[in-house]
């Protein structure tokens, strides 16, 4: 793996990024004519996750030919080159197809188990968050930095939860923030949450399990912008999904503490 083939992916992904999400804003702009399904309790699928995926799968094929692709609404494809795509086209379905503009394109690329760059592009305010290891994380191309000096009590901690949890486990979380100050924020769309916390607008994120391309863009984020995450294998994650929990070096203790008592089987 050579610097050059990162640096040529994450420029690539910036322009593909900025390109679904001109497709996607299409679709949300006439939302009155999509195409919706149900997958499960709030859990929903419009044909504009699925082509957008498509639009997205045909372009990483085109030029990383050797490349595999996992992504959520279509079968993984497997790759020779080392290299895997984690792609989620529209984060934030639920809000997508209810009108609310806040959803997210994110694009991600694994190998040798760490994710080695993400990018998360929020099309309708023309925010483009951006990663790549060892090289630190940019808003619009200006450097990020996850909050400082900024206690529980005095910031804002985002919570997700989906189906595929018990219930009984998310209110323990937010009732233990709440006894301790903070304020806590929910806003559909995991990956918008994390590359917030990257960029110093949340202190943390906590979601009892994640699918891999939801969170491992944001968490590389809110890694480069000098934040806390629970180490883990990107393979493992890609495979099985996992438990997020990131901060800022101030909070992120708490947040494990809390969610360890909550989440605790």
């Amino acid at each position: 793996m050579s610097a050059d083939s990162i640096t040529e992916r994450s420029k690539f992904a910036e322009a593909l990024a900025k390109e679904a999400g001109e497709v996607a804003l299409g679709y949300f702009s006439d939302r009155d004519s999509l195409v919706v399904d149900q997958k499960g309790a709030q859990d929903w699928v419009s044909e504009a996750d699925r082509n957008v995926e498509i639009f997205v799968r045909e372009k990483i094929a085109a030029v990383f030919p050797d490349d595999g692709i996992v992504g959520e609404e279509h079968a993984p494809r497997t790759g020779t080159s080392g290299f895997v795509w984690v792609i989620d086209p529209i984060d934030g379905t639920t809000n997508f197809v209810n009108g609310i503009p806040a959803w997210t394109i994110v694009l991600a690329v694994a190998s040798d188990g760490a994710t080695q760059l993400g990018v998360i592009h929020e099309p309708n305010v023309g925010e483009i968050y951006t990663a790549v290891r060892g090289g630190g994380a940019a808003l619009n191309g200006r450097p990020m930095q996850v909050a400082s000096g900024v206690d529980l009590a005095s910031g804002t901690v985002s919570v997700g939860y989906s189906n595929r949890v018990d219930a009984e486990h998310v209110v323990p979380v937010i009732a233990a923030l709440v006894e301790r100050g903070s304020l806590y924020h929910r806003n559909a769309s995991g990956a918008l949450s994390l590359a917030y916390v990257a960029a110093g607008r949340l202190l943390g994120y906590v979601e009892e399990h994640m699918n891999a391309w939801d969170c491992l863009a944001g968490q590389l984020m809110v890694q480069e912008a000098g934040g806390m995450i629970e180490a883990q294998n990107a393979d493992e994650m890609i495979a099985d999904g996992g438990r997020v929990i990131v901060g800022t070096p101030d909070v992120f203790d708490s947040l494990v503490d809390i969610c360890d008592g909550a989440w605790r089987h």
